[in-house]
């Protein structure tokens, strides 16, 4: 649309960046650059990103001028960092504690399957590690995640799932469940991982292999 001067952005005043880092693992930064570049110079933006690697922050200062952060920090897998421009004076605010550290008694098993292999791998996993903790079982695609799911539901196995295509209300839903004891074990994709604030997970189990 832009290329082809079917609209522009010049009238825009409030831009949004959510996933900041997501976007640059894709490889979506030159597409990020030119949107802002057409972009007029004294708008307000909003900087979001779930880990800071050193290119978010260099893409910060490319974008933000004069900017405005905040931190917050889980206990989870993943921080929040939030960036905000506009006319404010330089600052930072912290939200929770700058002193949380990764669990550094996690222990890492690898098992090499074929691909059809991996269910009845997973089945035999969770007859040995079942005993009603909560269970994260990731998963690359939304399709897969549904499918293994269901066929956990059908062998037996308290198993919901959480994925992007899920409404707001259904991701309720299922986290209420799982906090609630009811379906311990959650399937999810790693993007939707991004956002989860689930505690006490006891196993995390990569369904597939991680892409990220």
């Amino acid at each position: 649309m832009l290329e082809s001067h079917h609209t522009n952005l010049r009238r825009v005043t409030y831009l949004v960046l959510d996933e900041a880092d997501r976007m640059l693992d894709m490889g979506f930064e030159p597409q990020m650059k030119k949107i802002v570049s057409q972009i007029r110079p004294d708008r307000q933006t909003l900087y979001w990103s779930a880990t800071q690697p050193k290119e978010v922050e260099q893409l910060a200062r490319q974008f933000l001028y004069n900017p405005y952060k905040v931190i917050t920090f889980f206990l989870t897998i993943y921080s929040y960092l939030i960036l905000f421009f506009g006319h404010l004076k330089f600052g930072q605010v912290v939200i929770g504690s700058q002193d949380l550290k990764a669990k550094h008694s996690i222990q890492q098993h690898v098992d090499i399957v074929t691909e059809n292999q991996k269910y009845n791998k997973l089945v035999k996993l969770l007859d040995d590690i079942m005993d009603g903790s909560r269970i994260l079982i990731f998963m690359d695609m939304k399709k897969g995640c549904d499918q293994i799911t269901r066929q956990l539901r059908m062998d037996g196995w308290p198993a919901l799932s959480i994925h992007g295509d899920k409404s707001q209300a259904e991701r309720d839903w299922v986290l209420s469940e799982s906090k609630a004891g009811k379906s311990p074990i959650m399937t999810a994709t790693d993007v939707a991982a991004r956002g989860l604030d689930v505690k006490d997970v006891k196993y995390v189990i990569n369904y597939d292999f991680p892409g990220s």
